[in-house]
């Protein structure tokens, strides 16, 4: 019971660090895009709220589920799905960490451009290329573990 409790919510607590980090990202992407000083500011305010109540306790979550879930099966760590599993979970937090820095920066940046009805300036815009390209690794580092979670008896478990 223990061992299905903790696979349902390492699976849910997966959806949702996937989920909310896609639609945070399209979300600011299309809000930038946009134009529109009003709204980039409301989303980018909305973003970082998003990272600290859903995606920051997932990142917690996550390795810990995993690793207990691997200790319940008695996997080693060097189980070969397993070890490329944590080290592009390790890939996809070494670029999450700027890109939430950036995240708030930019928030500032979009809230005091919105307060004082002047442009974004170019450091928003700089911040917000930087935000892009981390973002790229990062999804495709994600993508990569759900797979191997889901796909692991492919990959030697």
């Amino acid at each position: 019971m223990l061992y299905l409790t903790l696979k349902y919510l390492h699976i849910l607590s997966m959806a949702l660090l996937f989920g909310t980090g896609l639609g945070s990202a399209f979300y600011k992407w299309m809000a930038d895009r946009s134009g529109n000083l009003a709204h980039i500011a409301v989303v980018n305010r909305h973003v970082v709220l998003a990272d600290w109540i859903f995606i920051t306790p997932t990142v917690i979550f996550q390795p810990i589920s995993g690793l207990w879930l691997a200790s319940l099966l008695g996997l080693p760590l060097t189980t070969p799905w397993l070890g490329i599993s944590l080290t592009l979970y390790v890939l996809a937090g070494v670029c999450w960490l700027p890109v939430v820095w950036l995240q708030i920066q930019m928030r500032k940046l979009a809230d005091a451009a919105a307060t004082n009805n002047t442009a974004l300036p170019q450091q928003y815009w700089r911040y917000a290329r930087i935000w892009f390209w981390l973002g790229v690794p990062a999804f495709i580092a994600m993508l990569l573990v759900v797979l191997l979670m889901v796909f692991k008896s492919s990959f030697g478990g």
